[in-house]
């Protein structure tokens, strides 16, 4: 019997829905099997994002040296992960005080790493400082402390880790920088500049270790949510799979921490060199930074003509 024209199109939107779901079901299960036992060290697990990639780790059954600068987060983090955990398949996370603004006691912290498990299968450099102020108005001081954080922190921690890395000829690194790190924008020269020298950085150790068998990935996302957003009270959420897939898509300017640590687990788990997670703009921004050059200079200025006009009127 032959099927009506007008259901061919509501028919092929249940197929890819259903195959769409069982993909991402399928894409779960694997994401948990094949972290399971690997020493993973994330930097800044104190932050939103940090404690949401641990604990997608930490539930994956790796064994986790959480870092950070606050000894007090760490620990309320480590609680919160043990707490209501099968001890049977889970591993108890290491902690390790670090702050990439004090780079005196650095080597420190990397010998402490290396101690914890006694090897390193992955590094996530999630370490972020931001700031947004007229060049003139930031410091030397402040533009050092900035890349400090963002680019000889991690920098110097790769570098620490990596001969370990080489000996055992596996490895891999994870780069969680900003899209600024392709993408300069008006009033960050200092974190434009530490994403632009961290993600240069890492794509030339890319190239490096690859003959030892080391991987390193970037992900490149855009301003993280501090908050879920919600769709607007007089409209319901769709409950095809696939249309709130693609609704979200086109609604959602930021990224979500729990995005960002899926994500980041998907990169682990298929060793992606380059990841870009962010909505259809930058994406657009990036290819006219690169064909039309003059043009996107030209809208960037127009942008902070119209900011500085629209302060001076309020």
């Amino acid at each position: 019997m032959a099927v009506p024209s007008v259901m061919i199109l509501p028919l092929l939107i249940v197929v890819f829905a259903g195959v769409y779901f069982v993909y991402n079901e399928v894409m779960r299960f694997m994401s948990k099997s094949m972290v399971q036992n690997k020493v993973v060290v994330i930097t800044d697990a104190v932050s939103g994002m940090g404690s949401e990639c641990a604990r997608l780790f930490h539930e994956g059954g790796a064994r986790l040296v959480l870092c950070g600068p606050s000894w007090d987060k760490l620990e309320s983090l480590h609680d919160s992960l043990c707490n209501g955990s099968d001890p049977s398949a889970t591993f108890t996370p290491k902690l390790v005080l670090l702050d990439f603004s004090d780079m005196e006691n650095i080597s420190e912290m990397i010998t402490e790493i290396e101690e914890s498990y006694g090897c390193v299968d992955v590094l996530i450099c999630n370490s972020s400082m931001k700031v947004k102020a007229p060049v003139q108005n930031l410091s030397l001081d402040m533009d050092k402390t900035i890349m400090d954080v963002n680019y000889f922190g991690p920098i110097t921690l790769a570098k620490g880790l990596l001969p370990l890395m080489i000996t055992r000829r596996a490895g891999q690194f994870v780069l969680v920088n900003s899209i600024q790190g392709k993408l300069s924008l008006p009033f960050r020269t200092s974190y434009a500049a530490s994403k632009h020298a961290v993600q240069a950085f890492f794509d030339c150790l890319r190239a490096e270790v690859e003959e030892f068998g080391i991987s390193v990935s970037t992900i490149s996302h855009t301003f993280i949510n501090a908050v879920p957003q919600n769709t607007t009270p007089s409209k319901t959420p769709p409950t095809n799979p696939l249309w709130a897939y693609i609704s979200c898509k086109l609604t959602t300017h930021g990224v979500s921490s729990n995005a960002l640590a899926k994500e980041i687990v998907r990169t682990v788990n298929w060793h992606r060199r380059e990841v870009l997670l962010s909505h259809p703009i930058p994406w657009m921004a990036l290819y006219i930074r690169s064909l039309v050059p003059s043009f996107f200079f030209a809208v960037v200025a127009a942008g902070v003509k119209d900011g500085v006009m629209a302060e001076q009127l309020q």
